[in-house]
């Protein structure tokens, strides 16, 4: 009975969190879809007459620019409603890439084994024995900044965490009646992994790609900071806190209204992840059903 409570509260938990997460994250995807719409000024037009204007509610703001202008005068709401684009596109792409590599390289380890269960075992430690963040650097460093750059450095360094959970997942599934009936019957081993292994993945894939879109967003912008993004002058949050904090003694905001937008966007995408964890748990299921 008290399991059967806490869990019921786990639930109820999981899914006001689950809307606030929602929220946030319906939020940074309307301002990446319709930027144009949402942004009142031009995020490129630069005025430096109106230079490091504070925002709406401080002494010497006014409305025409609601959080203030940059250093060269750009519209700081505009350039933070358009840098949300980056942001999320980074994010879903740089999981799509590395996800689909991951998979499908976990469901090779997992169902055949052998030779190449080893070959890629030996490519994921290698990839994982360098820090993740330094190759990155290496890497973009090398390959030169840009969008498509960076999310390919991020998918193709992401991928071992999905090929070593996938693995593992796999298997212990390829064990099961469900899985050994079908090969009894004669079913090929792309009909049981399509139809049978990847369905059961799909939870635990789900609870994953929610968690590494938020890595991916917090990547992104520590990139962008280092000046290793995409570069100038496209709206960026990781580029724009770079160039605040040269003026952060005396124009705060700069690099305070772009870490909440890094802040808010990745606490919505975690706590998404986390809800879904909760929702997608077997033993809710089997509490909601009693």
């Amino acid at each position: 009975m008290d399991e059967a409570r806490s869990l019921r509260r786990r639930r109820f938990r999981a899914y006001w969190t689950g809307w606030a997460g929602a929220l946030l994250v319906g939020l940074m995807t309307l301002c990446a879809l319709f930027s144009p719409q949402l942004a009142p000024h031009d995020p490129f037009s630069q005025d430096v007459a109106s230079r490091l204007r504070p925002p709406m509610w401080a002494r010497a703001g006014s409305a025409e620019h609601p959080l203030g202008t940059d250093h060269v005068g750009r519209d700081y709401l505009s350039r933070i409603i358009y840098g949300a684009r980056v942001s999320l596109a980074v994010g879903l792409l740089a999981v799509l890439c590395s996800g689909g590599i991951g998979i499908s390289a976990g469901l090779l380890m997992g169902y055949y084994g052998g030779p190449s269960d080893r070959v890629l075992t030996f490519l994921a430690n290698v990839t994982l024995t360098f820090p993740f963040m330094l190759l990155a650097i290496v890497v973009i460093a090398l390959m030169g900044a840009g969008f498509v750059n960076m999310v390919l450095v991020l998918g193709l360094t992401s991928w071992p965490i999905y090929a070593r959970v996938v693995r593992n997942e796999v298997l212990s599934l390829r064990e099961r009646e469900f899985v050994q009936a079908e090969v009894s019957l004669g079913s090929s081993a792309l009909r049981i992994l399509v139809g049978h292994i990847v369905p059961n993945l799909a939870n635990l894939l789900i609870v994953l790609a929610s968690v590494e879109v938020a890595r991916m967003i917090i990547v992104e912008s520590f990139l962008s900071y280092l000046g290793l993004g995409v570069p100038p002058p496209t709206p960026s949050w990781g580029g724009m806190l770079s160039e605040g904090q040269l003026y952060v003694f005396t124009s705060s905001w700069l690099a305070m209204f772009p870490g909440l937008a890094i802040f808010t966007s990745v606490l919505g995408v975690n706590l998404v992840g986390d809800a879904l964890r909760d929702l997608l748990d077997p033993r809710m299921k089997t509490v909601t059903a009693g």
